[in-house]
């Protein structure tokens, strides 16, 4: 997800979004460890979504 797409979401939206994307995180490395991914670079840009989303929600919060 584009850093301007984060930004023009909401902030109960956002706090979903992180919600849903932890846990879809949490299957995909569940997955992982029982079977290899496919592609296991989702895990990294999974992580990388969440952190984007959650600096968003912080500087939205600030002001």
């Amino acid at each position: 997800m584009k850093t301007l797409e984060i930004k023009e979401l909401s902030v109960a939206d956002l706090r979903e979004r992180i919600d849903v994307e932890r846990k879809n995180l949490r299957e995909m490395k569940l997955n992982h460890a029982v079977s290899p991914l496919e592609n296991p670079s989702k895990i990294k840009s999974s992580r990388r979504d969440i952190a984007r989303m959650m600096t968003v929600l912080g500087q939205k919060n600030a002001q």
